[in-house]
């Protein structure tokens, strides 16, 4: 059995290498780094790919989401509510833009924010909402969307976990992830889904006005050389990421059903095992991409099994282990632990197991069944 990798990149550069090599190649010999063609090819496949009108690129998910709050025109003050059950990046930007956070629970199934602690939470000072689209699969955006019209708010989609998937609204109407809200962000760290040999990441939206000011945001609030229209900042994707980003593009959704399938794998090994909660999917199979295998554990000694699982040579993950209200950076007075019971059980709870394009068969069962021993004693 080859070794069992977290997320096995090298794996699935292999697979595309005969590719990726000369395009790469091709780029160091035009010296197109920054803003070449491929970056502006590779714009117009993923906005196809998404059915979006704009794709902006920048350096990275967490500038993405912070360009995506300053072409919002959010000012300091204004409350951006969003999942307590997350990464430190979604919070982070709100804090750096001097927004006040206003962290919520998640739904104790799906792990993505919850909508009635969203409601709850709306004040006069609200201006936005970010659903993070969790571990792979979308938020209620059917709910989120009712109440942003309701309130008169900006919907900001965390999509730096679930490109590729296809949320289905209440009516059959389809919309891939990061399309739905006023404005999105992604990621393309090495990692994801579509993931980079390096930093990147992208805004979308259809906003044609929104679009033109991000446009400006990411380049030193530029539209033309050397004339500053508006505050920006410096966050473009370079060439060689873009190019290997396009790549992989054309396989995302190959790459994608992979992780179902291995997914699928997983939950039938684990079906009759009562201490084990499988991930719950809601809508159509097409709603979750498997950015994270992540399961509940009951009655089950979380931290002995993650060192089992290292003494056997399979890496995995707790995926968080702080709520971010409990966090040194994001502590505020005006939280109170009853808010939070669901993230607060959750952060005790979960493991990620290995998730990727690579995974195969002998793997997944030696995975399952290492678990299962631990778990039966």
């Amino acid at each position: 059995m080859k070794k069992i990798q977290m997320v096995d990149l090298k794996g699935q550069y292999k697979g595309i290498k005969d590719a990726v090599n000369p395009a790469i190649q091709e780029i160091i010999e035009n010296t197109s780094f920054i803003n070449g063609p491929k970056v502006h090819e590779f714009q117009k496949n993923l906005e196809n790919y998404l059915g979006v009108k704009h794709v902006i690129p920048c350096a990275n998910g967490t500038d993405a989401l912070q360009i995506a709050m300053m072409g919002l025109g959010l000012k300091p003050g204004d409350e951006v509510i969003t999942a307590d059950f997350t990464f430190a990046a979604t919070v982070e930007v709100i804090a750096l833009l001097q927004l006040t956070p206003v962290l919520v629970d998640v739904n104790p199934d799906d792990f993505n924010i919850d909508i009635e602690a969203i409601k709850k939470a709306i004040t006069p000072r609200t201006k936005a909402i970010v659903p993070v689209h969790l571990f792979g699969q979308c938020a209620n955006m059917d709910a989120i969307m009712e109440i942003a019209k309701e309130h008169n708010l900006f919907v900001i989609e965390d999509n730096a976990q679930a490109i590729g998937a296809t949320y289905t609204f209440k009516n059959g109407k389809k919309a891939k992830a990061g399309t739905i809200g006023h404005v999105a962000s992604t990621s393309f760290f090495p990692s994801k889904n579509l993931g980079c040999y390096g930093d990147g990441g992208a805004i979308f939206t259809n906003d044609d006005e929104l679009a033109h000011i991000i446009r400006g945001i990411v380049n030193h609030g530029m539209y033309e050389r050397y004339h500053h229209d508006v505050v920006g900042v410096n966050s473009r994707l370079d060439s060689i990421q873009a190019a290997v980003l396009d790549i992989k593009l054309n396989l995302l959704d190959t790459y994608n059903n992979a992780r179902r399938e291995a997914a699928n794998k997983y939950n039938e090994a684990f079906k009759d095992i009562d201490k084990i909660t499988t991930p719950f999917e809601y809508g159509t199979p097409d709603n979750h991409v498997f950015h994270q295998y992540t399961l509940k554990l009951n009655g089950v000694d979380r931290d002995g099994l993650v060192k089992f699982l290292n003494e056997n040579d399979i890496p995995c993950g707790v995926y968080y282990p702080i709520p971010l209200h409990n966090q040194k950076a994001y502590q505020d007075s005006r939280y109170n632990e009853a808010d939070f019971k669901v993230t607060n059980q959750l952060v005790k709870e979960v493991i990620s197991l290995p998730m990727h394009t690579e995974l195969d068969d002998e793997q997944i069962a030696f995975i399952s069944e290492k678990i299962i021993q631990y778990i039966n004693g």
